[in-house]
């Protein structure tokens, strides 16, 4: 049966973030308020997501725990010089005898905190000092279980300076011995190598090529310190070279690695949301392929195959072609820089052209969405 204006969706909208223009919570919102302008008869259901990086805390925030600040270093401040008043979640209810932090490590070292664009110099000097203090913070507060989302970093620094923040490899690793620590990424890059975090993830953070040759032999350097602390190739796993190697340094200190996307989604209860919705509208801020490696747009698109839902992205850019596309499982994806005439004037006016390109999307595609029976 071909969906028609007269007949009401069931829609989902459920959007990572927007790069640092939007987060997933405003995105959500700003689909919400473009889909009605044209269906005001749907059913919306707003579950914004994250895969740990930048919104990780805020989504987490608005579905449990209690939200707290610590004053901490931003990532160029001096140990000592706290400038940032960082955000993380802490929960006694969902299980009391396991009180749960949520930290999200671009709270501390975010590319937002570096008060301008990346450079040579801050992709160098940038640090983790910050999240090793929101670690201690929630230490502090009794927690057992320290989940850290990874993204959104201006670091490549391995994580040493949050092994410093926690007093040194030995201390810090004693310090969480009976600590539960998870590594929340949906980054599977190893530390080193053509595939790690300077090469890969360097140029976005500002490092030039000679750069990039440093910042791998310094993490070279600490790998295999960290390696020798954990006594495993920690180095090498999937995940460490997430957020600039802070992954790999959290998981030389006994963590494990677990979906970002797949934490928010069962708190979240994301996967009740998908079974009853009849379209499921995502989104980023670039729509890349990237995207389809674990990520919230392939996770999603994934569990709304499963009951054969028609999955759409709304996204700031997007480079996938349609076999591409349809081989993720995705119906269709729009970008937000096509509507909106130029890439400037989506980030300068994000929300209200996100909405924009909702209200066409809503009049243009749920006309052919094909009910799933």
């Amino acid at each position: 049966m071909t969906v028609t204006q007269d007949s009401a969706l069931r829609v989902l909208i459920a959007p990572d973030c927007f790069g640092d223009t939007l987060t997933a919570v405003e995105a959500a919102q700003a689909i919400a308020v473009g889909w009605q302008q044209s269906r005001p008869g749907d059913e919306l259901t707003l579950a914004p997501q994250s895969d740990g990086g930048p919104g990780f805390v805020g989504v987490l925030a608005s579905r449990l725990g209690e939200l707290r600040h610590s004053r901490v270093c931003g990532p160029l401040d001096s140990p000592g010089a706290e400038s940032v008043d960082a955000e993380w979640v802490f929960d006694r209810v969902t299980d009391p005898e396991r009180p749960t932090a949520y930290i999200e490590c671009a709270q501390a070292c975010g590319l937002t905190l570096l008060g301008g664009p990346p450079t040579v110099a801050t992709a160098v000097a940038a640090h983790t000092y910050g999240v090793g203090q929101l670690v201690a913070a929630a230490l502090a507060a009794g927690a057992t279980r320290i989940a850290v989302g990874l993204g959104g970093s201006s670091t490549t620094d391995g994580g040493r300076g949050m092994i410093e923040a926690l007093g040194g490899l030995t201390a810090a690793r004693a310090g969480l011995a009976e600590v539960e620590v998870i590594v929340a990424s949906d980054v599977e890059h190893p530390l080193l190598g053509p595939m790690g975090a300077a090469h890969v993830f360097g140029p976005q953070k500002g490092a030039d090529p000679a750069t990039i040759e440093l910042l791998e032999k310094r993490l070279a350097d600490w790998g295999a310190e960290l390696d020798a602390a954990a006594g495993r190739p920690v180095s090498t796993e999937a995940g460490a070279g997430a957020a600039g190697g802070l992954g790999a340094a959290l998981l030389a200190l006994g963590g494990h690695r677990e979906s970002g996307a797949a934490i928010i989604a069962e708190h979240t209860r994301l996967a009740d949301d998908v079974a009853v919705a009849e379209l499921v509208i995502t989104g980023e801020g670039r729509f890349d392929d990237q995207s389809l490696h674990g990520k919230v747009v392939s996770a999603l698109a994934g569990g709304a195959g499963a009951h054969k839902i028609p999955v759409l992205v709304l996204a700031g850019q997007v480079t996938l072609d349609t076999d591409a596309l349809r081989g993720a499982g995705i119906a269709a994806a729009f970008a937000v820089a096509d509507y909106a005439g130029s890439v400037q004037v989506a980030i300068d006016d994000a929300a209200n052209q996100l909405a924009g390109l909702a209200r066409r999307a809503a009049a243009e595609i749920a006309k052919s969405v094909e009910d799933r029976e």
